[in-house]
């Protein structure tokens, strides 16, 4: 038993030197990585390298990756900015129609919608204004105006999802392409020179990888479109329940 507890103390030193020394190999094995990217030819992938990366790559298909990017995110931020501005405080909007139908019926109402921006305001004023002739065919003006609205919050999303699409597509295109003028050097020179077929299978890949890169950028914001849509379609659907409640306790 004394040996066992003599033991294990040195285990416990053992482990912990273990420990240390993986640490510090795994601290060496970052610094030498960011090391290379760094003091890679053309910068690496960073700020400038990218741009001389870019550049090395050609303006062939590197231009027609870069346009998808920009009508990409031009379509982004009108999204962005059109989900901004139509995203509205349900819970506020449906307590003050709440109150202008107590205090001054369905023209109050109607008036506090008119006032208000987004398509839940929309889908309220539609849903009143069909009030008089009962709740069912208010309701079936909700169902069918939360439809059109639907529409016009994902408008142009599909733009996105198409150029997500095409960009690694052309990447891909580019380095075929760029591997298929390579084996044509070789086949000219009769033999296989690194040297004479490097630059080529280089740009072949710098394609895909820029391709990739697109794809990327546009996915994020994408995902963030998606679920922003996703969220105002909910409010729309909770907001027109409690509007036809609304209106089936004021016919009462």
């Amino acid at each position: 038993m004394k040996k066992l507890f003599s033991i294990v103390p040195a285990v416990g030193m053992l482990l912990a030197g273990t420990q240390v020394s993986a640490s510090n190999n795994a601290y060496a094995v970052a610094a030498n990585i960011q090391t290379i990217i760094q003091d890679a030819p053309g910068g690496g992938f960073g700020h400038e390298g990218l741009k001389t990366r870019f550049i090395e790559g050609g303006a062939g298909f590197m231009g027609v990756v870069l346009l998808c990017l920009i009508i990409g995110l031009a379509f982004v931020i009108e999204r962005i900015i059109y989900l901004n501005m139509a995203t509205t405080n349900t819970k506020k909007l449906t307590s003050a129609v709440e109150e202008a139908l107590q205090s001054g019926g369905i023209e109050a109402a109607k008036e506090v919608c008119r006032n208000t921006k987004g398509p839940v305001a929309s889908i309220f004023y539609q849903g009143l204004d069909r009030a008089h002739e009962g709740v069912e065919s208010a309701e079936k003006a909700v169902v069918a105006y939360g439809g059109v609205q639907m529409g016009q919050l994902e408008k142009n999303v599909s733009w996105v999802s198409l150029f997500i699409a095409i960009a690694p597509m052309l990447g891909f295109m580019g380095t075929v392409i760029g591997m298929i003028s390579a084996f044509d050097q070789i086949a000219v020179a009769g033999g296989v020179d690194a040297s004479l077929i490097a630059g080529d299978i280089k740009i072949a890949l710098l394609t895909t990888v820029f391709g990739l890169i697109v794809a990327i950028i546009l996915q994020v914001f994408y995902n963030y479109i998606v679920s922003k849509i996703d969220a105002i379609v909910n409010d729309m659907e909770d907001a027109s329940i409690s509007l036809i409640d609304l209106l089936v306790a004021n016919k009462k």
